[in-house]
């Protein structure tokens, strides 16, 4: 597995809407807002189960009704296309959600 090199990087985030280049954690970054803890953490569970099919697991955390996720793959110390891969279906979750702001 290997880190994508800026412009790859930079090309990818055009077709992952929502999602951010963290420079401080070199990860992708996505924060989201629900209109409840139930709704928050329903979503967390559907991507739980999707991170556990593709054996690659965010670093997130959950405060009421606020999902913060960052993707990175630390074998490769970035981003690879596993990161892309699991933001792509985050979005794909998402779609089905209904945050209330993203």
């Amino acid at each position: 597995m290997t880190a994508l090199d800026p412009d790859a990087r930079s090309s990818a985030l055009k077709d992952l809407p929502g999602w951010k280049y963290d420079l401080a954690y070199d990860a992708l970054f996505r924060e989201l807002t629900f209109s409840n803890f139930d709704a928050a953490f329903a979503f967390m569970t559907r991507v739980a189960l999707t991170a556990s099919r593709l054996d690659h697991h965010p670093e997130w955390s959950n405060v009421y009704n606020r999902v913060t996720i960052r993707l990175r793959t630390h074998d490769c110390h970035g981003i690879s296309a596993r990161d892309l891969e699991l933001a792509a279906e985050i979005n794909t979750i998402l779609a089905a959600s209904a945050p209330t702001q993203s």
